[in-house]
């Protein structure tokens, strides 16, 4: 609820969200997940890998098992959860998914995790404003987005209900909740890996990855 004070109680999992199409994921979106999940005191992190981002061109995206299968090569041994839950939920917009977790899994708290460069661009995607009364945003600096995130008309909404990252530890906050992570910029992105090795989906062809919050397997084109 807007404006409702939250104390997390112990007993309670607090999970990072952090959503993509990790086409393919890669050692920058460990890091930056690991970093969140020291800086903000949080148990663990979902990597939530979109069927199809709204946002993002369909060509060039590789089947969703090729997908998965990467992401969960690149968390392994690190305390995330490799996940396409959004197919099950039949959700294709962030403020779908996160509301619709929220829901299925009330024994939890959640931080939506995002880079600059979506900051930069959040006042695109649909009912931002709902995602940010849904659950605290905690956003990682990313190179070369900075300024644009700054002065965007996200940011000039969201400015006012900025916190440290120590009343997300402490487990006490009110949404909309705002957290700016500063740490060592990572350079890596999917797109400089597609251009280096364009066949790196063909390596998980037969991948059927089992998902690592339903347990199902995943398989098939989409």
């Amino acid at each position: 609820m807007a404006g409702a004070r939250q104390r997390t109680d112990p007993r309670v999992i607090t999970t990072a969200l952090l959503g993509g199409s990790f086409n393919p994921a890669h050692g920058g979106h460990r890091r930056i997940t690991r970093f969140a999940l020291d800086a903000l005191g949080l148990d663990e992190a979902w990597w939530l890998v979109s069927p199809g981002n709204p946002l993002k061109p369909a060509a060039g995206m590789a089947p969703l098992a090729a997908r998965v299968a990467s992401a969960r090569n690149i968390a392994r041994g690190a305390p995330i959860r490799v996940t396409a839950i959004e197919r099950e939920l039949g959700t294709r917009y962030t403020v779908d998914t996160l509301r619709a977790l929220v829901r299925r899994y009330p024994g939890r708290r959640f931080i939506w995790l995002m880079g600059s460069d979506n900051l930069a661009q959040f006042a695109r995607w649909r009912d931002w404003r709902g995602i940010a009364r849904t659950m605290p945003i905690a956003v990682i600096e990313r190179p070369g987005y900075d300024a644009r995130a700054i002065g965007g008309p996200a940011m000039a909404w969201l400015r006012p209900h900025i916190v440290p990252a120590a009343r997300i530890r402490r487990g006490e906050w009110s949404v909309p909740a705002l957290v700016i992570l500063r740490f060592d910029p990572d350079p890596r992105s999917a797109t400089a890996i597609r251009q280096r090795d364009p066949d790196w989906a063909a390596r998980h062809a037969t991948a059927r990855p089992r998902d690592g919050v339903t347990h199902r397997l995943i398989a098939g084109p989409a």
